[in-house]
């Protein structure tokens, strides 16, 4: 297994280790440093398997151009993230027409980072959501005896059918439980709501025993006492977690800048609430997908709201390993 398939984002920034008071002065590129990094950024630059009009595929060079917004001192929690250690490894090189093949690209690229790197956090920046269901596919074939668990954060429960619709960007989940890839029962979806998921789904879903926790159950419980109530399940039951935050559980009215936007979903302090509790916990995997920078408005609240979400992430891990959890 090669890194082959990755390639230089196509802008570059000043890197200095004494500057590293924003975000885009403290990332380093993978390979910069001689020391092993605490959390590896890679982009999916993905989007033509997505089922809706999406423009994802432009995030990770947008992501990477809103850090100079962003400062690496989190005032609410007192938070210096600058001797946190993060690298970039750039985007997989996605084929022009070849779903398939970029999809493979993903899978081999994700494979080869969590061999070279084990015990580093990965973060992959999409893209569309069907590049999920191939980075746990990636890490389950260096990790092929581990339990994996998912913890997602999603207005869908995309388990849709890819017999139907290939593998398309609705149905990531399905395809690791029909690929016993992951099991229904190491899934747990927090942010459902409304109107946005079918019967068949949800009967799929009950089937399999996909943990569904609605957006209103949650807010009832507390939104933070379940994710943490999840976390905890799943720490028990797996070997390791992956989290996937499909941006799109955000309310329309926060984030107007993805494919599939509805009303009734999170606020940005939900999910950056929700993404700094997540950070506190032992997780190895994450990504952020289905934001669309073409849907956003000209101030790009959606662009900025994924970066912050991020940020807070890494708060949170940067807080476990102070022991300030």
């Amino acid at each position: 297994m090669t890194q082959q398939w990755l390639q230089t984002p196509e802008w570059s920034w000043k890197t200095s280790k004494d500057q590293r008071h924003f975000v885009h002065q403290w990332v380093q590129r993978l390979g910069d440093s001689g020391n092993t990094p605490d959390l590896i950024l890679y982009g999916a630059p993905l989007s033509r398997s997505s089922i809706s009009v999406s423009g994802a595929s432009l995030y990770p060079s947008e992501f990477r151009q809103m850090w100079k917004k962003f400062t690496t001192y989190n005032l609410d929690e007192g938070v210096d993230l600058s001797a946190f250690r993060v690298a970039d490894a750039g985007d997989v090189a996605m084929h022009t027409t070849d779903i398939a093949l970029s999809h493979q690209r993903i899978q081999d690229t994700t494979a080869s980072i969590v061999t070279k790197y084990p015990d580093t956090v990965t973060c992959m920046i999409g893209g569309d959501h069907s590049i999920t269901a191939c980075a746990v596919r990636g890490i389950k074939d260096v990790y092929m005896d581990e339990t994996i668990g998912i913890l997602q954060l999603d207005t869908h429960l995309d388990v849709r059918d890819p017999k139907e619709l290939g593998p398309a960007n609705g149905t990531p989940i399905r395809q690791l439980i029909d690929g016993k890839t992951v099991r229904g029962e190491n899934v747990t979806n927090i942010g459902l709501h409304g109107y946005f998921n079918a019967k068949p789904l949800i009967d799929y879903a009950v089937t399999h025993k996909i943990e569904m926790i609605t957006l209103k159950q949650a807010r009832k419980q507390g939104l933070l006492l379940t994710v943490r109530k999840a976390l905890e399940r799943l720490a028990t039951t797996v070997d390791r977690i992956y989290v996937t935050v499909d941006v799109d559980v955000l309310d329309i009215a926060f984030a107007p800048g993805v494919p599939a936007s509805t009303p009734g979903g999170m606020t940005t302090i939900e999910l950056f609430d929700t993404l700094l509790e997540i950070g506190k916990y032992p997780i190895q995997h994450i990504d952020f997908v289905c934001l669309d920078p073409n849907k956003d408005s000209v101030v790009l609240e959606t662009v900025k709201a994924g970066v912050y979400a991020w940020l807070n992430f890494i708060t949170g891990l940067v807080m476990q390993m102070d022991g300030k959890e």
